[in-house]
């Protein structure tokens, strides 16, 4: 399954070599909250190398991305998830040829409230947490207080991963909150002690608790071996193969010295 994924994406997203100069000119770039701060880093670092170019980035998640490279209202389309096949048809119904570019690997990882002493979660108890089967912690050797779900909302790349590998196409159950973003569910899940949810690596940070999934912590090296378990690569999508100026960028994401280190900062796990 392992080598089937990564082999995948070295063909989906073959590495496109540097070209000379960049094109002076604008660029927009909508979509994942998680592929946010990537973006946001390198478009930084870039406009410092070609300070003729404007950047405006955005999020709104990663189905409003891929909505936008098909409407033609964006040059590069974030997404932390794949594009469907629905995706595709209309697309090439609009005359539209969305390319992906691989840029990163995340894992998604559940969060709890610091003061919560659960540490560890299996997928078969993320899925009825989020099912809404398991209500109260002490259920999963926590304290004594009721399970407070928070989840994002369904235009989330993130959400849909969640759905397919932890909750294995069943759909999350009503009860829960949902937030249009992963820094919204920190907010969330940090100011209320009961709450548990789910973010992409680069957003954890210390004022919530990651937990570990199957005993095994989300991490570079468990991204990158296939141990940990929600695991996912991050993509920018181009309309048709990529050109001038959108070329130039996306290079300089995917370059190892470039993009790839400003990945690294940004929390996540470079492709090389």
């Amino acid at each position: 399954m392992k080598k089937v994924w990564f082999s995948g994406l070295t063909v989906l997203a073959a590495f496109i070599f540097l070209t000379s100069a960049a094109v002076a000119g604008n660029l927009v770039i909508k979509g994942s909250t998680t592929v946010l701060p990537i973006a946001q880093k390198a478009a930084e670092a870039y406009m410092k190398q070609f300070p003729d170019t404007n950047i405006s980035i955005s999020g709104g998640g990663s189905g409003n991305g891929i909505k936008a490279i098909i409407d033609g209202t964006t040059d590069i389309a974030d997404s932390s998830r794949f594009i469907k096949d629905k995706e595709v048809k209309l697309a090439v119904s609009r005359g539209a040829f969305p390319v992906p570019h691989s840029v990163a690997y995340d894992c998604i990882v559940p969060v709890v409230h610091p003061s919560n002493s659960v540490k560890d979660l299996s997928m078969v108890q993320l899925k009825e947490i989020y099912q809404g089967k398991i209500t109260n912690w002490k259920d999963v050797g926590g304290p004594d207080r009721e399970v407070v779900v928070i989840s994002r909302d369904t235009s989330s790349g993130t959400y849909e991963v969640w759905e397919k590998k932890v909750m294995e196409k069943e759909r999350v159950y009503p009860g829960a909150l949902l937030q249009a973003s992963n820094g919204a569910v920190v907010q969330a899940v940090a100011k209320n002690k009961n709450a548990v949810g789910y973010i992409g690596l680069g957003y954890v940070d210390d004022s919530v608790q990651a937990c570990s999934v199957n005993g095994v912590t989300g991490s570079v090296t468990t991204t990158l071996n296939g141990t940990y378990p929600i695991s996912r690569p991050l993509f920018m999508f181009t309309n048709g193969w990529p050109k001038d100026e959108v070329a130039s960028f996306i290079n300089f994401v995917r370059h190892p010295e470039k993009g790839q280190k400003l990945v690294q900062e940004a929390g996540y796990v470079p492709l090389y």
